[in-house]
């Protein structure tokens, strides 16, 4: 009775500014994370909008940009491939449900989940949930958090293929595709690699019997550039949780260079981002001098500069990640 009664209430049109729709993507391939979207639509009428698997990768675009321009509220809630390994994949629908539906701050009264399992239930809003399965076909906010889910892990996919050469995450973005074995089977897996999902396990565990059919086959240690990159993919996908939208990453000149870029809340943010491994040689804020701010200050200064057309005012930031743990500052 519940599920008829939000039917009816969306098909004449009542409650579409209260509904919250959550949908993951994510699910079953080999490597990289789980994200779940979740997307208040509030007044806006965006045209479109349906299953993000029913769409070409440029509409998925254009929609997650209007989605998050538009749309009252959103949020996602991701779960890497060591975290998923760890709590398995059940707990991580559950975990990155909830971390999308916190980073929500629209004010709502009903959730609509796409599939059959509530991953709200034991939380004080599982009251409010009604499931339903393609209700990214039919239900507009699950349509919308389809495709934000679905853009934001195929932009970090792509982003890893850089990371990791040859693996071709930026076309098969993790699915376990021939190519995708192929690559494994040549360059080993790589920390972006579910070792507990079964093809995994099976060749790792085939590896360790049969050592010496296929001796290639090891963890492909990160460079240090590579650590770099993820540290910054790290930040970006903090700075997203929190409502920003990533204009920018790495963006340089001859004099100057920013780590990452971002939008939120009519304010243009520069951010450094510094990895550390431990805490020995102190975390990254320590790496923030003076001279490093005067040099931020310029290259913030240049960037407007350089794009006049945004008239936003400007924020300097610091990420620092030293070993799991994650700090944000923002400069006065």
């Amino acid at each position: 009775m519940g599920r008829l009664f939000y039917i009816d209430l969306i098909i004449d049109g009542y409650t579409k500014s209260m509904i919250l729709g959550i949908d993951e993507v994510g699910r079953g391939p080999w490597a990289g994370p789980l994200v779940v979207g979740a997307v208040v639509l509030g007044d806006a009428t965006i045209e479109g909008l349906t299953d993000s698997k029913k769409l070409s990768a440029k509409r998925r675009e254009q929609l997650d940009i209007l989605i998050r321009e538009q749309a009252a509220g959103w949020g996602l809630g991701w779960v890497q491939a060591d975290e998923l390994d760890t709590l398995g994949l059940a707990e991580s629908l559950r975990v990155a449900t909830i971390r999308a539906v916190e980073a929500v701050h629209t004010p709502y009264n009903e959730i609509i989940i796409d599939g059959t399992i509530n991953f709200l239930k034991e939380t004080s809003k599982g009251k409010y949930v009604t499931t339903l399965a393609k209700a990214d076909l039919l239900i507009s906010s699950v349509s919308a958090a389809s495709i934000i889910a679905k853009v934001a892990r195929d932009t970090f996919m792509a982003e890893q293929a850089a990371a990791y050469p040859g693996y071709g995450f930026e076309k098969h973005v993790g699915y376990g595709t021939a190519m995708h074995r192929s690559a494994i089977d040549t360059l080993g897996i790589t920390p972006l690699h579910r070792t507990s999902f079964a093809p995994i396990a099976k060749i790792i565990n085939s590896e360790l019997k049969h050592p010496q059919e296929k001796p290639s086959l090891q963890l492909s240690r990160p460079t240090t550039k590579r650590v770099g990159d993820d540290g910054e993919t790290q930040a970006c996908q903090f700075l997203i949780t929190k409502g920003h939208k990533i204009l920018e990453r790495n963006w340089k000149t001859k004099r100057c260079e920013i780590d990452i870029i971002s939008l939120h809340n009519n304010t243009v943010y520069f951010v450094e981002v510094k990895y550390r491994k431990n805490a020995k040689a102190g975390t990254g804020f320590a790496a923030i001098t003076k001279t490093k701010l005067t040099q931020m200050t310029f290259a913030a200064e240049y960037y407007q500069a350089k794009h006049p057309k945004l008239v936003f005012s400007q924020q300097l930031a610091v990420v620092s990640i030293t070993g799991d743990k994650l700090e944000y500052l923002e400069f006065e």
